[in-house]
């Protein structure tokens, strides 16, 4: 058995733009085979009729789908003689894959980012035999259990129960299959007391959960997920987490989207970074979010600047800069401009510091000679936060301002961004990178033999 899970070569897939793809319901296939001799006939007349006439046009494609135990997924196309204005063709469609190349062995769990748009989704429903490419060769050897959006394939006026039965099916589930595991489905997806209530009267989180509910009890060699974190609450993402870490120990291949790097960094093994539909980067999940990280670093800025002065707030924040400088030890020289609209209570400021995926991994509290009060109108601060060793990464810094009894007059979140490039341990060969953490505190180790 070869030890490969998933092998895209030259994969690209066109989208004209205004264009609906079309689908093929069962009464079409059928209709279609019925009609299929006369087509052929009609065919051989014409080519024959032109071939005597000394002109000719090619048109060829090939598409074949094998389902077996190693579902074989295979497209290749190509196209000649265009019926349309190269030019016009440019105009009317963007390519969403172009030529995507990659290997996944057997077992790996590989996180695929990237920008919205950069073709996750396009990727995953080829891989998924939703769509078809319109150029390359995909292969998929294994059962495929997909969670691409949520509740697909539910229908609202069904319960809950009829849709797991509905659900399990199209996804290859066997009835005696569902039916040894349906307590355990509805226990996962916490919705035991409604499970006999129409899926239409669930709110949005119940609808995910039994969704991820159904596609996780799946047991499937291959599982592809598609920004299933985007829905729930905090307790259900870490049964997610979870269940998909389980999941992955199992020995299956997982392909997982996520905007969240903290839960790719922490899921995934191996990572593909797409960008405009090309892959960017193959490289460990690490090496890849770090580069897809630095990519966006010429998206923040060092400066923010309030658009307009909040009226409805007492105290606002209305220009945040910050600078790095490493002297004797790394520090951020913060500016922050107040603006006291009104009388409000004695103020002061804490900073978030936030790792590249928004998560806060350490505070500062300076501490004022005076609080800030409404007796000025205008109000600059500088402040001086003594860094601890952190790992080189894109970082971002968060304002707030407030009252003694924590009420929050102000606050921006991640408006400014900085870069740390040096090693956190000039000299040492050890690579210090995020996958370990990003503060690397002074450590100590008396050594003797036994």
């Amino acid at each position: 058995m070869s030890d490969i899970a998933i092998r895209c070569e030259g994969l690209s897939k066109r989208y004209r733009i205004g264009e609906r793809e079309s689908y093929k319901a069962l009464r079409d296939v059928i209709a279609d085979a019925a009609a299929s001799p006369f087509r052929r006939l009609r065919s051989a007349l014409h080519n024959g009729s032109a071939t005597s006439n000394g002109s000719h046009s090619v048109l060829t494609r090939h598409s074949s789908l094998r389902t077996n135990d190693s579902p074989l997924i295979t497209h290749h196309s190509s196209l000649g003689a265009p019926t349309r204005n190269s030019k016009l063709e440019t105009q009317n469609s963007f390519w969403a894959l172009d030529n995507v190349a990659f290997e996944v062995r057997r077992g790996e769990v590989v996180g695929i980012i990237g920008r919205n748009g950069a073709g996750k989704s396009t990727l995953l429903k080829i891989l998924s035999r939703i769509t078809k490419p319109t150029k390359g060769h995909a292969e998929v050897h294994g059962r495929v259990g997909s969670l691409l959006e949520v509740g697909t394939g539910f229908h609202p006026e069904l319960t809950g129960r009829e849709n797991i039965y509905l659900n399990a099916a199209i996804l290859g589930m066997r009835k005696g299959e569902v039916e040894r595991k349906f307590d355990e489905i509805v226990a996962f997806a916490e919705v035991e007391r409604f499970i006999d209530t129409p899926v239409k009267r669930y709110s949005s989180g119940m609808y995910v959960r039994l969704a991820f509910a159904v596609a996780a009890h799946l047991d499937p060699e291959i599982l592809i997920i598609d920004e299933v974190l985007a829905v729930g609450d905090a307790s259900f993402q870490k049964k997610c987490l979870g269940k998909i870490g389980e999941v992955a120990r199992g020995g299956r291949t997982v392909l997982f989207v996520s905007h969240n790097m903290g839960a790719v960094r922490m899921l995934c093994d191996e990572g593909v970074w797409l960008d405009e539909g090309k892959v960017a980067c193959k490289d460990s999940i690490h090496a890849c979010t770090q580069k897809y990280e630095s990519s966006n670093s010429s998206m923040g800025s060092k400066t923010w600047q309030a658009a307009s002065v909040d009226t409805s707030k007492d105290l606002v924040i209305k220009r945040v800069e910050v600078d790095v400088q490493r002297k004797a030890t790394l520090t951020l020289n913060v500016q922050v401009d107040l603006v006291s609209r009104r009388p409000h209570k004695p103020a002061f400021v804490a900073f978030d510091i936030l790792d590249p995926s928004g998560t806060a991994i350490m505070q500062a509290l300076p501490q004022l000679k005076g609080f800030i009060d409404s007796s000025h109108e205008q109000h600059h601060l500088e402040v001086t936060i003594n860094l601890p060793p952190v790992v080189p990464s894109q970082y971002s810094l968060s304002v707030w301002v407030g009252s003694h009894n924590t009420e929050t007059l102000d606050e921006v979140k991640g408006c400014v961004s900085f870069e740390i490039t040096e090693s956190p341990t000039p000299g040492r060969t050890f690579p210090h990178h995020p996958g370990h953490g990003f503060i690397v505190p002074e450590a100590t180790v008396n050594y003797r033999t036994a």
